[in-house]
């Protein structure tokens, strides 16, 4: 990696000739390095997490959008006495340009040659300080960052000679709150929607036997305390879900367990009687506030503290060592016990996805008789109709992210958002529509890329090694024990033979009526994680040129066990045979035939395609019209 370009130095008076929006970016910037100077600071960091570790963030916490105008879910920013920079991985390459004034900030596409990450540019600052006999003092609000994200920033920056300074007070919420800004755009209120409780038949597990299960858990490392962070956490756990993030059905909350007690810390004004009986006998209701009086409290009676790094904050841990406890590296049993999905979740998953397949097969259907019809329609129309249609089914609940509809060009940008009204679909070009939902009782995610048209040579190429990507990891059997990297490698095979790629990982967990993306399992070079029985991920492989468009063809599946008859004689014999496991599909949406060069799928890659179509008739029929279902077997078919 080379330096960076140097940025030229703002001025606290931004210039009159900057647009707009870049004055309003440069007066927030300049804001920000007064606080830097008052807390006697040489840089600031400012992730896209907040106090919970969400992905997707309540407004309010939304401020390293509100700070540099980026608005990906992921990425980071920093801040220097005269820089910014925007850190990004590829889904926001085009998005990051898009959106980022390289006048005030420059953009670094983690991954590229050229770019550095927010560590190689602190390391870089620190060698300069250190050089004029200096340390480079790094704030941080310890709660927006993990326990293992910290030890990483230390252990890579110390020897550079930077200084990490925790500062309690998250100074973007101090610029917030002042004057302009506080009359013009002040900072939401959050936490404040109601919280619902879901019955057994729903989850499939009692908040009592979950406890039980966590308990067990903590006994055997020797922790009397369990600090519980995250918001999909918290919610699994108790049983309960809210509306305090947009398209994520949890509510702003921390959780503390102990051997003998539970407690939830919340909005108690919010919580009904059904949701207090519900807990009762199980979990104590205490305010937001409390929730580090109490865990400073217990450490006193219990010194015994698990500490999960990767799903804790950084400012609960410094918490904890003030208070003199005793801190336990582990696992979260929380998150490995809402990974593995029970038979009634797996059932309710099943239910949610097939619903939103109806959905999202009828938005197909429709978009064809618009083109044939020769209507103008628009990214905005395509986004309203498949919205329209999730919200029919019964027991919608929320979208469960914003509706990616990209048309042309717009389908590169992986994370397109904001579909538009005046963006048309046109002949020639490639709709990339990538949606989700949430139900009562099962969340959803699926993709497809569509011709408008008759489509190019070069768009059935691309199309067709995305789809034998697709195919060859749905189709993948693996021993128990397989990681989500080995599989991403499979996944990848064939586009890496034809010389292609993508940038974002092959699959993702899934929750089950909770956050579309969670962990710890998925498929990527990144996952080192087992895909074990009853996990849910997405297999989503794609393919991205900027100014051409996209495709990504994504389908949700749950690991389950091979059936002893389909295997070997030598395996089914051998008592010792290590289990074998495969992929079942939840969703079942055609794919664009006019885009699959049939000529180029293997025997076994047309065997699975054309079981899977067998498979989409049979679930979806059903639920259609004649004229519907004469429409799906025409689209399932090869003719």
């Amino acid at each position: 990696m080379v330096l960076l370009p140097t940025l030229p130095a703002e001025s606290s008076s931004p210039s009159l000739d900057l647009p707009s929006e870049s004055k309003g970016t440069a007066q927030k910037f300049a804001a920000l390095r007064s606080q830097l100077a008052k807390h006697k600071l040489d840089a600031y960091f400012v992730p896209s997490a907040d106090e919970h570790l969400n992905e997707y963030l309540p407004e309010a916490k939304q401020r390293r959008q509100w700070i540099s105008g980026f608005t990906g879910s992921a990425g980071d920013f920093l801040i220097s006495t005269d820089k910014a920079w925007v850190f990004v991985d590829s889904r926001y390459y085009e998005q990051a340009d898009m959106q980022v004034d390289e006048n005030l900030q420059k953009v670094c596409k983690v991954g590229l040659e050229d770019h550095q990450t927010v560590e190689e540019v602190l390391e870089d600052l620190g060698q300069k300080a250190s050089a004029q006999l200096q340390t480079l003092r790094l704030g941080i609000d310890p709660f927006t960052i993990t326990v293992a994200q910290y030890r990483r920033f230390y252990a890579q920056l110390s020897a550079s000679g930077v200084e990490i300074v925790p500062v309690l007070e998250n100074l973007v919420d101090i610029v917030r709150s002042q004057s302009p800004w506080s009359e013009s755009e002040p900072i939401p209120t959050f936490g404040d929607q109601p919280v619902i409780s879901l019955p057994e038949s729903i989850t499939g597990e009692s908040v009592a036997k979950k406890l039980e299960r966590v308990r067990e858990v903590m006994g055997k490392k020797k922790a009397a305390i369990l600090p519980v962070t995250k918001l999909d956490q918290i919610a699994w756990l108790y049983n309960l879900r809210g509306r305090d993030v947009e398209c994520n059905p949890v509510f702003i909350s921390y959780a503390i367990v102990t051997k003998t007690d539970a407690y939830l810390f919340t909005n108690t004004s919010r919580i009904d009687e059904v949701v207090r009986q519900a807990l009762a006998g199980q979990v104590q209701i205490l305010d937001y506030e409390q929730y580090i009086p109490t865990l400073r409290s217990l450490v006193v009676e219990h010194k015994n503290v698990l500490v999960a790094i990767a799903q804790i904050t950084y400012g609960t841990y410094l918490q904890l060592k003030e208070a003199k406890a005793k801190t336990i590296d582990a696992e979260h049993p929380v998150e490995t016990f809402k990974a593995h999905k029970n038979a009634v979740e797996i059932a309710q998953m099943q239910q949610a996805n097939l619903k939103a397949s109806l959905a999202k097969t009828l938005t197909l259907k429709w978009i064809e008789e618009q083109i044939t019809a020769s209507n103008s329609v628009s990214e905005r129309d395509v986004a309203n109709k498949i919205e329209g249609l999730y919200k029919q089914q019964e027991g919608f609940y929320d979208l469960s992210f914003p509706t990616i509809a990209g048309t042309g060009a717009n389908g590169s940008i992986v994370h397109y958002s904001n579909p538009n009204p005046t963006c048309k679909l046109l002949n020639g070009e490639l709709l990339l529509l990538d949606s989700g939902s949430q139900f009562y009782g099962g969340t959803t995610d699926d993709t497809r890329s569509i011709s408008i048209g008759t489509p190019t040579d070069e768009q059935r190429d691309r199309y067709t090694e995305v789809l034998k990507s697709h195919i060859n990891c749905a189709m993948q059997k693996f021993p128990k024990g397989t990681t989500g990297s080995q599989i991403d490698g499979i996944a990848r095979s064939s586009m890496w033979q034809s010389g292609l790629d993508f940038g974002h990982g092959t699959g993702h967990g899934v929750g089950v009526f909770l956050n579309v993306h969670e962990g710890p399992n998925g498929i990527s070079k990144r996952v080192n994680q087992s895909l074990d029985l009853g996990t849910i991920n997405s297999i989503e492989p794609g393919y991205y040129k900027p100014k051409w468009g996209g495709i990504r063809l994504e389908n949700l599946y749950f690991v389950k066990e091979v059936k002893k008859q389909e295997l070997e004689s030598s395996q089914e014999a051998d008592p010792n045979a290590i289990p074998w496991y495969e992929f079942e599909s939840l969703t079942y949406i055609p794919f664009d035939k006019k885009l699959i060069d049939r000529h180029k799928l293997n025997p076994q890659q047309v065997a699975w395609l054309e079981s899977y179509y067998a498979a989409v008739v049979e679930k979806l029929s059903p639920m259609l019209s004649e004229a519907e279902t004469v429409w799906l077997k025409q689209a399932c078919s090869f003719c």
